[in-house]
């Protein structure tokens, strides 16, 4: 019996694009940092999905196979909400966040990379932004971290972190500083939730970089 033939879209990658074969897809994604792609099984799917968002089809398939096991006190995520998560290379130290608009997986802000930050302070970031950008655009959407530690910096008002500032690192301090003035000069209505990892699969704000 032949093998079925699969399609696979390069969303992010060398070249992007629908391709037929898989060693030809590997070229693209093999040792890029942040790729992204996934297979299917029809040319037609694939066509459509490029014209998509990756983290659509991503976070579809992780939803659906996890979160009908989901204890009724967490449910399911609220789709008309924001995501955010950070990113930090263990190697360089550097780090970055981004955001993102949770029913169609539109990127709506990305910062970074800044060296010789934390993944926490980040995540810190990343909530800070996301409450700002909210209030910019009168929105009170819920915001969505996977990080207890960020989400509780926010609620303090202040990131209780032990990174050194050194001259390389001095734009996150100043981040930080920009960051905590505004937590204490502006207030919201806007719930921050936890991203439940466990039930409803990764991060839709997340770098796919694990």
């Amino acid at each position: 019996m032949s093998k079925k033939q699969k399609y696979y879209v390069v969303w992010q990658g060398r070249q992007t694009g629908v391709f037929t074969d898989w060693k030809e897809c590997e070229a693209q994604i093999k040792g890029f940092q942040d790729a992204r792609y996934k297979s299917f099984d029809s040319l037609k799917e694939a066509e459509a999905a490029i014209q998509r968002n990756y983290w659509e089809f991503v976070s579809k398939k992780e939803t659906t196979t996890t979160v009908k096991d989901a204890p009724a006190n967490i449910g399911q995520p609220i789709k008309e909400s924001i995501a955010v998560d950070a990113a930090w290379n263990t190697a360089t130290g550097d780090m970055e966040y981004q955001g993102v608009y949770l029913r169609t997986g539109e990127r709506i802000f990305l910062q970074g990379p800044f060296q010789d930050g934390t993944n926490n302070i980040g995540e810190f970031l990343a909530i800070v932004h996301g409450l700002a950008y909210l209030q910019k655009h009168n929105s009170n959407l819920p915001i969505y971290s996977d990080s207890k530690t960020a989400i509780s910096w926010v609620k303090k008002k202040h990131a209780n972190t032990k990174l050194v500032l050194t001259p390389r690192n001095k734009p996150v301090f100043e981040l930080l500083q920009r960051a905590e003035r505004w937590l204490a000069d502006n207030k919201y209505s806007n719930q921050i939730l936890k991203w439940e990892t466990e039930y409803w699969g990764e991060n839709p704000a997340d770098f796919g970089r694990k």
